[in-house]
């Protein structure tokens, strides 16, 4: 047990003077971080040069691996996908009901509602939302639609992807929801591909909004009597 100690701690100080990390060191040893830092503590940090060559060489070993790993996620989706295949008007029409309940306002004891609104960032939830509107019958001119979004994020981008997404001009839009910047939040949803949530009303949705509460109870009671 002794020798082996020995034998990792001097072949931990045989990868440090090569200019490895701790933690490349603790991967290719497969011991604590904390016994590295023993072992090596008395060795000068390693060259930055070195450094970024021994991240390369790690890199280079890594890299097939991740490509062969997203290589059979995509495949993975891909036949996924294809098990689907095309949606009935009445999978539809139930995979709607279940997405709205899941993402769609609804009306609670404390605050009743009869309105039917849709909130939400995905793009592909967005179609797939108004797809359904269409199967129910729900005209286009019955929909309103604004963008909501942090203030410190591309506006008019954001208002012009979405216009462009379900197909009205941007001047049909209602005022875009801002919402104020706080510095001292660390926030994730930033960058190029963030462009905030849509908000999509139905005008005079009340009857509509009391059937989809009907549907809902109505999938709750089937999956009840299956199971």
């Amino acid at each position: 047990m002794t020798q082996a100690k020995t034998e990792l701690q001097s072949r931990a100080r045989e990868l440090r003077r090569a200019g490895r990390t701790y933690d490349e060191i603790v991967a290719e040893l497969g011991v604590s971080k904390s016994s590295v830092s023993l072992w090596v503590r008395d060795l000068p940090r390693p060259e930055r040069r070195a450094r970024e060559h021994c991240r390369a060489m790690t890199e280079a070993r890594w890299a097939p691996i991740r490509e062969a790993r997203e290589l059979e996620r995509r495949q993975t989706k891909h036949i996924a996908a294809q098990e689907i295949g095309n949606l009935s008007n009445r999978e539809l029409f139930l995979v709607g009901i279940a997405l709205y309940w899941a993402e769609g306002t609804k009306s609670k004891p404390h605050r009743p509602s009869d309105k039917v609104t849709f909130v939400n960032s995905d793009p592909d939830m967005i179609s797939l939302y108004l797809a359904w509107l269409r199967l129910l019958g729900v005209d286009q001119s019955r929909l309103r639609f604004h963008v909501m979004i942090h203030e410190s994020a591309d506006i008019s981008g954001a208002e012009r992807f979405w216009a462009d997404h379900v197909g009205p001009d941007v001047g049909s839009f209602g005022k875009t929801t801002l919402k104020k910047h706080n510095p001292m939040t660390v926030r994730k949803n930033t960058g190029e591909s963030y462009r905030g949530c849509l908000t999509i009303r139905v005008l005079a949705g009340a009857d509509l909004y009391r059937r989809i509460e009907g549907w809902w109870y109505g999938i709750v009671l089937g999956a009840r009597s299956t199971a």
